[in-house]
């Protein structure tokens, strides 16, 4: 009947809509963050910011807490009223800071570089007030040709050969995705898609179950973690080549692996080499391993997610050469390039070997130039569908620094690096455990592993300096990695004397 409510909604009484409308008010009134208070906040942010950085050097660069910290301190569960921003504020050093640990710190020499800029900063703001989300070109035409462009400057740099580059008409280019381990996984998946159609185009009786049963990846025995997981998720064997006394794939290794998995049935698909492997920053040989690859056509993938960056200097651009072999290569400028995290970057040959394997073409996400040629839909080159402007961070970097100031970036880190690997030289107790090439520094005190087990306790208790390790072989070795945008000199050598002191702490002990 016509007036007749309909019974599905609940009924709303004069007097509930007004105590609702109320209550919005007071929401409004309690919580009013318009532009003008935006700007207020947003400028009293970045002085915390600028504060936090300028001071960084003065704060434990370690936290010292324990797990569950943190869930004490907050409550079980969110405020039903607004807070004010100045509670949240005050928070921040309360309950956040005493957990942080300060990977920019000058005395921060762990794990590696995680990229650091007030340029990068700032275009990250400009990101989220877009706040688009830029899976096709008609998402947000900028963030996607952005890209592309920022992609093909930085292939550039590094000198890539053409064929990994977009330009107008190019067959390849560049994309931006979260993580060399990203990379990887893409890579493995294409490479899965392309070898499996390959074959079911010569046999068509062949099931895909049949196939990948076969299907074999190889990698280094230095190579990362990330890999092992790559095969883990696509589904694939993963077999580790061992390495030589260096601590690089060669290929001899290689072949025999090949032509053993052959003989036994097994089917070649993927290698990938390590440049700058995480461990110790080896090098696989790819002037060896490239042309092997393409001869047995299987993909060729080169992950140099820390090493990439020093590939822009001329003086470090040879530890590249033989890419022309590979089909894909990636590395992270949010590790070593002064864009901040998350922003690696992903080179193909052939950018339908991506787009073949990851296509999927709702009429909800269709639009009418994607079959135009002209641009590409960076939702068919990744995992996810979504993604950020990440291209704004490159473009300001890029932009604000320059060529020459990033390779001076890159080479005062170096510097920094055979500094520390001097004076560590000098002192006879210890021992450099692989050839210093770029910003890591694998040293160890002569002796047992425990001797050095219990120094880097030592070390990472006081909280004055950070310190990981890693294993070499049979032996365990502590990294010292050049990291912090702001570090100098004075802060290695005074890293120096005090792994020297804790050193000479160590030694008197095990004498007792």
């Amino acid at each position: 009947m016509q007036g007749q409510r309909n019974a599905s909604v609940p009924s709303c009484s004069l007097q509930s809509w007004t105590e609702w409308t109320c209550e919005e008010s007071k929401f409004q009134t309690i919580f009013n963050m318009d532009s003008r208070e935006f700007r207020r906040r947003g400028k009293e942010m970045v002085d915390y910011i600028a504060d936090y950085l300028d001071g960084i050097e003065g704060r434990p660069v370690y936290p010292d807490v324990e797990p569950g910290y943190l869930r004490a301190l907050i409550p079980t569960t969110a405020p039903q009223e607004p807070e004010t921003y100045e509670d949240i504020i005050r928070d921040i050093e309360k309950i956040i800071m005493p957990g942080v640990t300060h990977w920019h710190s000058p005395y921060f020499f762990a794990y590696f570089p995680t990229a650091s800029s007030y340029p990068a900063m700032l275009a990250d703001m400009l990101c989220g007030a877009i706040g688009c989300i830029g899976f096709s070109w008609a998402a947000s035409p900028a963030c996607t040709e952005l890209e592309t462009v920022m992609m093909d400057w930085l292939g550039k740099m590094l000198e890539l050969p053409e064929a990994f580059l977009a330009g107008r008409a190019g067959e390849g280019g560049g994309v931006i995705q979260g993580s060399a381990s990203e990379a990887t996984l893409v890579a493995l998946l294409a490479a899965r898609t392309k070898m499996i159609r390959q074959l079911q185009a010569a046999s068509p009786e062949l099931t895909q179950a049949a196939l990948m049963e076969k299907l074999v990846a190889y990698t280094s025995d230095q190579a990362h973690s990330s890999v092992e997981r790559a095969g883990l998720i696509g589904g694939v064997k993963i077999k580790a080549i061992p390495s030589d006394g260096n601590y690089s794939m060669r290929a001899a290794a290689l072949r025999e692996a090949l032509e053993r998995d052959k003989a036994a049935g097994l089917i070649p698909f993927f290698v990938v080499v390590t440049l700058g492997t995480t461990s110790c920053c080896s090098f696989d040989n790819l002037l060896e391993v490239g042309p092997i690859c393409n001869q047995e056509g299987v993909w060729l993938h080169i992950d140099a997610a820390y090493a990439g960056s020093a590939f822009i200097c001329p003086e470090f651009r040879y530890l590249l050469n033989g890419v022309e072999f590979a089909d894909s290569f990636n590395f992270n400028p949010h590790k070593w390039l002064l864009v901040n995290f998350d922003c690696s970057a992903m080179w193909v040959k052939k950018r339908t070997d991506l787009t073949e394997a990851f296509n999927m073409d709702p009429v909800y996400l269709r639009h009418s130039h994607q079959d135009s040629g002209l641009i590409t839909d960076y939702r068919h080159w990744q995992i996810p569908l979504g993604r950020r402007f990440r291209s704004l961070k490159m473009w300001f970097v890029f932009r604000m620094y320059g060529v020459k100031g990033l390779q001076a970036y890159i080479r005062k880190h170096v510097k920094l690096s055979h500094e520390f690997e001097s004076l560590v030289r000098q002192d006879p107790r210890f021992e450099i455990c692989t050839e210093v090439i770029l910003g890591l520094v694998c040293f160890r005190l002569k002796g047992s592993n425990q001797l050095n087990e219990t120094l880097l306790q030592r070390i990472n208790s006081a909280k004055k300096i950070h310190l990981v390790p890693c294993r070499l072989r049979d032996k365990f070795v502590l990294r010292f990695a050049v990291c912090s945008r702001t570090v100098e000199s004075a802060h290695v050598q005074l890293a120096w004397e005090h792994i020297r002191d804790l050193a000479s702490s160590v030694l008197r002990a095990e004498k007792e």
